[in-house]
């Protein structure tokens, strides 16, 4: 792996779509759909691991076998789109980051965080009430250990980031996150929504009717914030 990997982290709903597509968009970074596929492969070293270790192989062995077919995919991936560097978001491996710094012990985490009432209104709007409701705990959970697995990291390893900030001061804020990258600055990181990107979730298309809905003149604003915040206590 010539390049550090970059894995977006966070809560659901957090912004964690909209951190993908600006990624996406600078010359550098490859950052494609949801993979998933990542809780499966770690079964090899928890849940069956009784069967494999009958091969002989510790898990270290089958950690650099998973990590070094993720990386090359995505190498590949990024190469035919003429970029150099990979990232990955999906939120479902927020709850694995060990695993996930045991595969790829070099790797950047870029962790983003909004306030948790924003985030259950957006639960909600999407799937209902009952999908609310569960998100409140995830919410919960999710943050705070995502940010002690940070604290145990190298600052040049973990940064974190509020939502209210990237909508309200995009340049000032992304300026820093490309720094902690070690990457160039480039403007179009700005205008994501004029790059193409590959797509297959469907939240992308929320920001973009967000966007739409509130005649902003900025891929990125500020019109989803503060929506339920009078109405939602989390405590």
């Amino acid at each position: 792996m010539a390049q550090k990997p970059i894995f977006i982290i966070g809560s659901p709903r957090s912004g964690t779509t909209l951190l993908r597509l600006i990624l996406d968009s600078h010359p550098n970074i490859s950052c494609g759909p949801e993979t998933h596929f990542l809780s499966e492969l770690s079964r090899i070293v928890n849940t069956h691991w009784g069967q494999v270790e009958t091969f002989g192989f510790d898990k270290a062995y089958w950690h650099q076998k998973i990590a070094s077919f993720f990386d090359s995919f995505q190498t590949e991936y990024a190469q035919k789109r003429g970029k150099e560097r990979w990232a990955e978001k999906t939120p479902r491996y927020t709850t694995m980051l060990d695993f996930i710094n045991e595969l790829f012990p070099d790797s950047q985490m870029i962790h983003i965080i909004r306030d948790g009432r924003d985030v259950v209104t957006s639960h909600r709007d999407r799937w209902g009430y009952k999908v609310a409701m569960r998100s409140i705990n995830d919410w919960k959970t999710y943050v705070p250990r995502d940010k002690e697995f940070g604290n145990e990291l190298s600052r040049d390893r973990y940064i974190e980031i509020r939502y209210e900030e990237l909508v309200t001061q995009p340049e000032n804020i992304l300026r820093g996150l490309f720094a902690y990258l070690n990457e160039p600055w480039d403007p179009v990181v700005l205008k994501h929504n004029e790059v193409e990107h590959d797509m297959r979730e469907a939240s992308p298309g929320d920001t973009e009717n967000s966007r739409r809905t509130a005649t902003a003149k900025s891929a990125i604003h500020s019109s989803r914030l503060g929506q339920e915040k009078a109405n939602l206590t989390l405590y």
